[in-house]
């Protein structure tokens, strides 16, 4: 299992910190900052999920209208480390 570590960009988040399996599969997701109910229901919801999938759901997933949240941040750093 590889760890990363992404820098959102636009959201209250600071640090986004994610895990992602031999298989594809996400794990260990955790917000530092942002909304804790939203972020932690979010992490709670992709733990063990595919990973491309996550991307595919949460991408361009807007946070008023700041063009981009928690979320959309999160599947930003899926994809850039699935493009490692």
């Amino acid at each position: 299992m590889k760890e990363y570590s992404f820098t959102p960009q636009g959201t209250c988040s600071s640090q986004i910190d994610f895990s992602i399996d031999d298989n594809g599969k996400l794990h260990n997701v955790v917000f530092h900052g942002g909304c804790p109910g939203n972020t932690k229901a979010v992490a709670k919801l992709l733990e063990g999920y595919d990973a491309k999938a996550a991307v595919d759901l949460l991408k361009g997933n807007p946070c008023g209208t700041r063009g981009t949240s928690c979320a959309d941040q999160l599947a930003r750093g899926v994809e850039k480390a699935l493009g490692q």
